[in-house]
């Protein structure tokens, strides 16, 4: 039966490469979100576009405003939206 001695220098040197794992990491999660389109969130569509939830949803169905729902919120593409802003609802 053999004993391992841990020593405060083997603490050290495990905390080091655990805090560099936990960067990596964070790293990684902060470019896995950058996948979320650019564009507008319903809240900020309505609000430039001075028009309610209704009159969106109506834009929705006949295809004038596309929109992408990821994780149960919606995405507008700016290009559609600035598109509608110019032509007027």
């Amino acid at each position: 039966m053999s004993i391992e001695i841990v020593t405060k220098e083997d603490l050290q040197h495990f905390r080091i490469a655990l805090l560099n794992d936990l960067k990596e990491l964070i790293v990684q999660n902060i470019k896995s979100e950058r996948h979320i389109p650019e564009g507008y969130k319903t809240k900020q569509v309505r609000k430039i576009l001075d028009c309610s939830n209704g009159k969106l949803q109506s834009l929705r169905i006949s295809g004038k405003l596309r929109c992408k729902k990821i994780g149960g919120t919606l995405y507008y593409r700016r290009d559609d939206v600035e598109k509608l802003l110019n032509e007027g609802c």
